[in-house]
């Protein structure tokens, strides 16, 4: 068995993994995650493990953690099986390059948008000869709701609801109008562009807001939450085949 970690933003998610198939998953706080790996790991049969991180680690944990199991760390320089031509690959997000990796293996010979809504919201492209472009990177929808809170005097901190009529006739009505219309035409239009571009896509959508959004838009779209660490168990597959 494989245990696969994606440290992100807000969460840990920690999956175990046997051969492409994931067997169990567990979200914690980023403080818990020394405590939450050892429960993991008094399961029995655990032989290598991936991890990729957007957010900060201390060395300390990580030599913890290393300590642990020994966990192949993702970076800009690991070995991935398509063609990198972004401008900047240095500065390109492990995340993103799990993201791609698992497009290239599960929709082989397409062009796909993956578009990753969690704390922000990514769009990652990768067409039919396994040339990754890059994409872009927007504000998600929690984000948005703290920015018009905290950039403003008055307007009020909420959650995400489903609207119910574009037209919000309150302000709390107003501001999720605003937060989620928004970013429902912003990956419809952004959808729409990259389909006159280059004609058929495969459009996979994953991350925390997923469930939430999936419904609601109006192109087709593959949804797979666990998008990303299927991405991170390809990653360690590819490499302890070369």
């Amino acid at each position: 068995m494989k245990l696969v970690i994606d440290i992100g933003n807000t969460r840990v998610k920690a999956a175990v993994f046997k051969g492409d198939t994931l067997f169990d998953l567990v979200i914690f706080e980023k403080k818990k995650i020394i405590s939450e790996v050892k429960k993991i790991l008094k399961k029995e049969g655990f032989s290598t493990g991936i991890m990729s991180s957007v957010a900060s680690i201390s060395e300390k944990k990580l030599k913890k953690l290393q300590g642990l199991l020994e966990f192949q760390l993702v970076s800009s320089s690991t070995r991935v099986p398509f063609i990198n031509l972004y401008k900047s690959p240095n500065t390109l997000g492990v995340d993103r390059i799990a993201l791609v990796v698992n497009a290239v293996k599960r929709y082989p010979n397409r062009n796909v948008l993956i578009l990753d809504a969690g704390t922000c919201i990514t769009f990652d492209f990768v067409n039919s000869k396994s040339e990754y472009f890059g994409g872009a990177i927007s504000p998600g929808i929690e984000m948005r709701f703290k920015a018009l809170n905290k950039f403003t005097s008055k307007l009020p901190l909420l959650e995400k609801e489903f609207v119910k009529d574009f037209i919000g006739q309150t302000t709390k009505e107003s501001i999720n109008s605003g937060v989620v219309n928004g970013v429902i035409k912003e990956i419809d239009g952004v959808i729409k562009e990259y389909k006159e571009k280059f004609g058929h896509l495969t459009v996979v959508l994953t991350g925390g807001d997923t469930n939430f959004l999936a419904k609601q838009l109006k192109s087709s779209i593959f949804a797979n939450q666990n998008f990303l660490l299927q991405g991170l168990n390809e990653i360690l597959i590819f490499n302890e085949d070369k």
